[in-house]
């Protein structure tokens, strides 16, 4: 099928689907004036992946901030990995961050709590 690709920019994070890996990844802040518009093209391409695509799909996440839109625009993203590890499809997220930084890491566990998918939480210097 077709990767993504979304360009960051101070406000967004640079978006990168790669199909014929299974990788999706995110890296940057995150508060975007429309968040719909910017995740909307991620939630449709995880969609065609996990639709039709019989592999694993990896999100490996680099966000250091996310505004409250955004936040549910991950959580909708993270219902869709539930739904489809609840059917089978392998799926899993790793949500890097600066080990100098908690509270990204605070961040993801509470994301983590939600979810039954493999999910790891990896501090780097």
């Amino acid at each position: 099928m077709s990767n993504l690709t979304i360009t960051g920019s101070q406000s967004t994070p640079a978006i990168s689907g790669d199909w014929d890996a299974g990788v999706l990844t995110m890296t940057g802040d995150s508060y975007p004036e429309n968040s719909f518009d910017l995740f909307n093209q991620v939630i449709d391409w995880v969609e065609r992946f996990l639709a039709e695509a019989r592999r694993p799909l990896s999100l490996e996440l680099h966000l250091l901030y996310l505004n409250t839109s955004s936040v549910r625009a991950i959580m909708d993203v993270f219902d869709l990995l539930e739904d489809a590890h609840g059917g089978g499809h392998p799926v899993s997220v790793n949500w890097h961050y600066d080990r100098r930084n908690e509270r990204v890491a605070e961040l993801a566990e509470e994301f983590k709590e939600d979810c039954s998918f493999p999910f790891a939480i990896v501090a780097h210097d």
